[in-house]
């Protein structure tokens, strides 16, 4: 036989041999990663009983109707006079500014040096179904930031909101500028001309397709339900399919079911919107874009809010993938506003990203967090700002009201 004939045939068998063993080698690989699964899954069931959300340490120190106030605790004295207000949306819980320890935009603010305030809403009751954004931004808000300035050394404070608390904290500002020392958005919805065929939620809440009217009258608040399923929706894929297919494949990775465990945590805790809130929120603003316009009112025969007296220092942060706010309706505030101090930053990441994903917490929010400390005054004399509060007294405690 021909030497070079049988080199080919040998060669041949070699590369056969050889993909015949890869191939068994990579069955004998995925056969170790299944039993490694197999055996993680009932560890699974503890990391789920047991996943911690929301740790850092805090007293509630206000609490009015389901409203609480919580101040988380420091170390050592703030490093700056101002303290910082986050305020967030209606429709989830807030602890999502503080997932978990390694992700948590609260502590971002802690280790910056900051005395930091949270408000949680709780959930709306039956009994708050009549409340309106007046009840939340000159109500509640207001009350909150009487509670801060009250117990501060300054009159001043960093308010901070995302979403839905983003725009509400807009409308907050522009009606009560004075305590605003610098106002930060979240991803906060804001012009609704911009943005359409990037957000399914502006898409869903034309009036061709919806009608609020219906939903809340039919309802009396927006249910939890409702509004679980609008988010679920708006990527089946990624949500129903191709989230489940990635925990399978690293059940065995206890830090990554750890961080799973925690947004499906977050994610499914929905509570329902106070109903009327709900109604004025889609048809005034999705709707009508009426706050850009200069035509929002919070009440009958009231001023429409001006956009023009936010004059204190503004910055927008926004996420590149956001598919419930588009940047572009976050950043359709600057024209509208009186500020001439303002940032805009942006993170390649989705909406959620922008509090709990890595990259957010490497750079985006050090930055942030030094662009407001920039703007900060020192701390008064006597080195520290007043005691945190544990519970709340009678004093700061507000009755329940009562909504038909």
């Amino acid at each position: 036989m021909d030497n070079n004939m049988y080199d080919q045939m040998f060669g041949l068998q070699q590369a056969w041999f050889n993909q015949a063993l890869a191939h068994q080698k990579t069955l004998y690989d995925e056969a170790i990663k299944a039993w490694s699964r197999l055996l993680a899954a009932p560890k699974v069931i503890d990391w789920a009983r047991d996943v911690a959300v929301g740790t850092t340490p805090h007293d509630v120190v206000y609490e009015e109707d389901n409203l609480r106030l919580l101040r988380y605790k420091r170390d050592s004295p703030p490093a700056y006079a101002e303290p910082v207000v986050f305020c967030y949306a209606l429709v989830n819980r807030p602890y999502i500014l503080d997932l978990q320890p390694e992700r948590s935009v609260i502590r971002q603010f802690l280790n910056r040096g900051f005395d930091v305030y949270l408000i949680d809403w709780g959930d709306a009751s039956a009994a708050d179904r009549s409340m309106t954004l007046r009840d939340y931004i000159c109500g509640l808000i207001k009350n909150v930031a009487d509670y801060v300035v009250a117990h501060s050394h300054t009159p001043k404070f960093h308010l901070v909101g995302y979403c839905m608390g983003g725009t509400m904290s807009t409308i907050f500002t522009a009606l009560y500028p004075e305590p605003v020392k610098t106002l930060s958005l979240m991803a906060a919805p804001i012009d609704f001309s911009v943005g359409g065929d990037e957000s399914l939620v502006q898409l869903w809440s034309d009036p061709k397709y919806f009608d609020v009217d219906a939903l809340i009258d039919a309802f009396g608040n927006c249910p939890a339900s409702f509004l679980q399923a609008s988010f679920q929706m708006m990527k089946p894929v990624q949500n129903y399919v191709t989230k489940y297919i990635t925990l399978y494949e690293k059940l065995d990775d206890e830090k990554f079911v750890e961080n799973y465990l925690a947004m499906e945590k977050w994610t499914n805790d929905n509570i329902p919107v106070a109903g009327e809130t709900f109604r004025e929120f889609v048809k005034k603003l999705y709707q009508r874009n009426e706050l850009v316009k200069g035509e929002f009112r919070l009440g009958v025969g009231e001023e429409p809010v001006q956009l023009k007296r936010i004059t204190c220092p503004l910055m927008v942060l926004t996420a590149t993938a956001d598919h419930l706010v588009p940047p572009g309706q976050t950043e359709g505030l600057l024209p509208y506003v009186g500020s001439t101090d303002t940032k805009a930053m942006r993170l390649n990441a989705g909406h959620i990203g922008l509090a709990v994903s890595s990259k957010a917490h490497k750079q985006f929010w050090p930055e942030a967090t030094g662009w407001l400390a920039e703007r900060s005054s020192p701390p008064p004399s006597d080195g520290h700002s007043s005691p945190s509060r544990t519970g709340t007294s009678a004093s700061t405690k507000a009755a329940r009201r009562s909504h038909a």
